[in-house]
C-alpha cells in the first residue's frame, strides 16, 4: 500500500496509532486514551455522491486537565509534577515527555499538558488569531490534531491578553480544549522588518501592523502574555534572522535568543504551563552548537530548532538537523519550527523531531490547491472541470467521501467559501495521517520503508492528465 495514501483510517494502521475504536472514518482523538470515555462505534452510510462515507465531528468533550476540582466540580488549579533547580530555584515540570518507541533517529513519544496529551510525532496546525481557518475547533479534532500553534504576536495586539483573561483564557475563548501552544511573536516582529523599531538586549520595539502603535515585547512581557493567555506549552522570545543574515546578525541573534531564555524560563507562568527555549545560529554549526548548549544548561520543558526552513536550501537545512536534534536532550520534545510539507515531515522525523508546524496545509487551501501523497493539485485548473473523482482515491477526509474534483473546482473559482472549507478540511487530513502514519510506522520498527514508499510516490508527481470519460 502506498504510504502516503494511508489515508483512510478504515487503514489497519492508523487504527493502532489511535489505539481505540475509530469515529466514524475519523480517529477518535483522545476519547479513550485521555478522557477515559468509551469509544464510538462508526456507523456507516452512503452519500450523495455514492461513497462510502462515515465521516462525523464527535462531539466536544468537557476540556481534561490535570489538577484538583472546586465545590462546583469544575478544574480548578492545573498540577503536573514539578522540579526546583537547586541553584536557580526556577520550578518547572518533570517528566512530562514519555519516549514510547526509537526507530533509528526517528522517535514516538507522549507529551502530557495540562489540557491532554500530544502524541508525537506531531504536527500541529496552525490557528494564528485562535481559530484554524474556515474550521470548527471540533473538526480540527475530528481530523485528528492533538495540539493547536496560535500567535502571540497577533492575540496580544488583537483582541488583547486583558480580554481574553477575563472570558477564562485561550481555550475558554476560542473552544479548543486540547492543549494550546503560543509561540512568542518574536518571528512576526523580525520577519516584518519595515515595522521593527529597535532591538536591545532588554527586548524588541515595533509599530503594530494593525494600526502603526509602537509596542514592545520584552521576555518578561512575553511570557505574561502567555500566562494571561493560558496556553499549555509557551515559547520563549528569540531572534529569528533570515537565511542570509550576516555572520555578525547570526552572532547576535544567538547572543540575545540565550541572554532571553534566562530571563524568561525564570519568569511566573500559568499553572502547568511548560515552556520550551529556542536554539538559533542559522546552518553555522560552530554557533548553532553553541546556542543548543547555552540553551539545555536551562531547565526548560522542551527545546526548539529556530532559524531554519527560512530561506535555506533543503539540504542545508536537513544536514543541520542531522547534527543538531541529537545535541538536544533525548528526555525532552524536539519542536522544528515552521515545517508542514510532507517530505520535510517525513525528514525531520527521520532526523529525530517530535514537533513540527507550519500554515502550508491551511494557506496552500486557501490558493485552491489540494495536498495528496503524489504532490499539490491546483484545482484551478481547466482540466479538473470534468473530472468526477476525488480529490485523492481511497481518502478518508469529508471532502473526498462527498464531493468531486469538478464541484472543488467549481467552488474555487467562484470564490465560494466552502471550497475553502473543503480544501482546508482535505490538506490537515492529508497531513495529520501522514503524520499518524509516521508513528504507527516507528512503533513498529519499519519507519524508514513507510518514509522510502512516501518519497517515492511523491516523486512521481500530481496527475497530469485530463479526466478521461
Amino acid at each position: 500500500m502506498n504510504a502516503l495514501a494511508v489515508i483512510p483510517c478504515t487503514c489497519s494502521r492508523l487504527k493502532v496509532v489511535r489505539t481505540v475504536t475509530p469515529v466514524a472514518n475519523i480517529p477518535s482523538v483522545r476519547r479513550k486514551a485521555i478522557a477515559g470515555s468509551p469509544s464510538s462505534s462508526p456507523t456507516s452510510s452512503v452519500s450523495a455522491s455514492g461513497r462510502s462515507s462515515n465521516w462525523v465531528p464527535p462531539e466536544s468533550p468537557a476540556p481534561v486537565v490535570s489538577g484538583t476540582s472546586n465545590s462546583s466540580g469544575k478544574v480548578a488549579t492545573p498540577s503536573i509534577l514539578a522540579r526546583r533547580d537547586r541553584g536557580s530555584g526556577i520550578l518547572t515540570a518533570v517528566s512530562s515527555f514519555t519516549l514510547e518507541a526509537s526507530d533509528g533517529a526517528a522517535r514516538a513519544g507522549l507529551l502530557q499538558t495540562a489540557h491532554g496529551e500530544i502524541r508525537t510525532p506531531a504536527f500541529m496546525p496552525v490557528g494564528t488569531k485562535a481559530t484554524v481557518k474556515s474550521l470548527l475547533p471540533v473538526e480540527v479534532r475530528a481530523l485528528g490534531a492533538d495540539v493547536m500553534l496560535c500567535n502571540t504576536y497577533h492575540l496580544h495586539l488583537r483582541p488583547g491578553e486583558d480580554l481574553i483573561e477575563e472570558l477564562g483564557g485561550l481555550h475558554a475563548f476560542s473552544g479548543w480544549d486540547r492543549p494550546i501552544l503560543t509561540d512568542s511573536g518574536g518571528f512576526q516582529v523580525f520577519s516584518l522588518r519595515d515595522t521593527l523599531l529597535e532591538v536591545d538586549d532588554d527586548g524588541a520595539t515595533f509599530r503594530s501592523v494593525y494600526d502603526g502603535r509602537a509596542e514592545r515585547l520584552t521576555p518578561e512581557g512575553v511570557a505574561e502574555i502567555q500566562r494571561r493567555l493560558g496556553s499549555d506549552i509557551a515559547m520563549c522570545l528569540d531572534i529569528c534572522p533570515p537565511a542570509d543574515a550576516t555572520a555578525r546578525e547570526h552572532e547576535e541573534a544567538v547572543r540575545r535568543t540565550e541572554l532571553w531564555a534566562a530571563r524568561q524560563v525564570a519568569a511566573p507562568r500559568a499553572p502547568g504551563q511548560l515552556r520550551f527555549g529556542i536554539a538559533q545560529g542559522g546552518t553555522d554549526r560552530a554557533l548553532r552548537s553553541r546556542s543548543i548548549a547555552g540553551v539545555v544548561e536551562l531547565p526548560f520543558d522542551g527545546y526548539a530548532l529556530g532559524g531554519l526552513a527560512v530561506g535555506e536550501s533543503r539540504k542545508e537545512m536537513l544536514e543541520t538537523v542531522a547534527w543538531a536534534a541529537p545535541e538536544l536532550p533525548a528526555d525532552r520534545p524536539r519542536y522544528f519550527m515552521g515545517l508542514g510539507d510532507a517530505e520535510g515531515i517525513l525528514e525531520v522525523i527521520a532526523r529525530g523531531i517530535d514537533m513540527f508546524d507550519c500554515v502550508l496545509p491551511t494557506r496552500t487551501a486557501r490558493t485552491g490547491s489540494a495536498l495528496t501523497a503524489r504532490g499539490r493539485l491546483n484545482l484551478r485548473n481547466a482540466r479538473f472541470a470534468r473530472d468526477p473523482r476525488p480529490l485523492e482515491e481511497g481518502c478518508g477526509c469529508p471532502a473526498c467521501a462527498e464531493f468531486s474534483r469538478a464541484y472543488v473546482r467549481h467552488l474555487v473559482n467562484q470564490q465560494e467559501l466552502l471550497g475553502l472549507r473543503l480544501l482546508t478540511l482535505h490538506n490537515l487530513w492529508f497531513t495529520l495521517q501522514l503524520t499518524a502514519g509516521a508513528r504507527e510506522a516507528i512503533t513498529r520498527g519499519a519507519f524508514d520503508a513507510y518514509r522510502a514508499e512516501a518519497l517515492a510516490t511523491l516523486a512521481t508527481g500530481p496527475e497530469e492528465e485530463a479526466w478521461q470519460r
